[in-house]
């Protein structure tokens, strides 16, 4: 097996922070671990209430994972208050995995998930040490202060992202105004994931899931422009499935299992 680990937020309806995280980690082969950073009472319609994890029970569950099931590769996603975000940055700092950092600040359903000081935190310790960040439009325009309207712009906010200190930087393109495009840039060139802009609701916990199939792929061994391609196309499938049969009353969840068969059958 391959582990993984997530480092993030519990949603209580199931589909986004680790709820989804262990799904993808499940659905693309590999082993799922999680470090709760924050509970969270939400469903489809919205985030009603949010506990912190205390900061020393947050390092207690990084540590015990590592101490047996050193994990293949790490992502990231709610971590919602300063002390949290540097916790975390400090544990894994040195560590030799791959880290993929979803910079989550608000939830499909507008809730904000991330207190104001926390952006500096993310800047200064945890955005450096990341193999890959993977801010959508609203988030890559809070840390690099542009306005983001097309592509060039995204491309623009990726260069300045850069000089943060991340490896790579992927800025999604599911707010855009054109084609669902994500554009990576690497350090040295810039790849464009163009997708199909899909008409639907349903799209609960893209981006937990999307910066966890990328984490996932990452712990398989593929370099990080195969594992955020394949990504891509495992949230599109993902997505399609959810616009057919939706769950929920307002922004329903995307199907994580979509390739799997819908009857289990009996066992005789």
């Amino acid at each position: 097996m391959i582990p993984v680990l997530t480092v993030a937020g519990s949603d209580s309806s199931g589909g986004a922070g680790i709820q989804a995280d262990l799904k993808t980690f499940a659905a693309l082969g590999t082993y799922g671990m999680s470090c709760i950073c924050a509970l969270t009472a939400q469903n489809t319609k919205g985030v009603s209430m949010v506990v912190n994890t205390p900061v020393d029970m947050v390092k207690a569950q990084l540590e015990a994972v590592f101490d047996d099931i050193p994990p293949k590769a790490v992502k990231t996603g709610m971590l919602s208050s300063a002390p949290i975000v540097e916790t975390v940055a400090d544990f894994l700092k040195g560590k030799k995995v791959p880290l993929v950092v979803d910079p989550v600040m608000v939830a499909t359903s507008g809730a904000v998930l991330l207190e104001e000081e926390a952006i500096a935190v993310y800047k200064e310790k945890l955005i450096p040490i990341s193999t890959v960040i993977t801010p959508n439009i609203p988030e890559a325009e809070v840390l690099s202060g542009l306005s983001i309207q097309n592509e060039e712009d995204m491309k623009e906010a990726a260069l300045a992202l850069m000089k943060l200190g991340p490896s790579a930087v992927l800025v999604k393109g599911g707010h855009s105004v054109e084609d669902a495009r994500d554009i990576l840039y690497d350090g040295k060139e810039f790849h464009v994931f163009s997708g199909k802009r899909i008409s639907t609701e349903n799209t609960h916990g893209t981006g937990c899931t999307l910066s966890s199939a990328i984490a996932a792929g990452l712990a398989k061994g593929f370099t990080l422009t195969e594992a955020v391609g394949e990504a891509k196309k495992y949230m599109e499938g993902a997505i399609a499935k959810a616009a057919e049969d939706s769950v929920g009353h307002g922004h329903g969840p995307v199907h994580h299992f979509w390739f799997y068969g819908e009857e289990w059958g009996r066992m005789e």
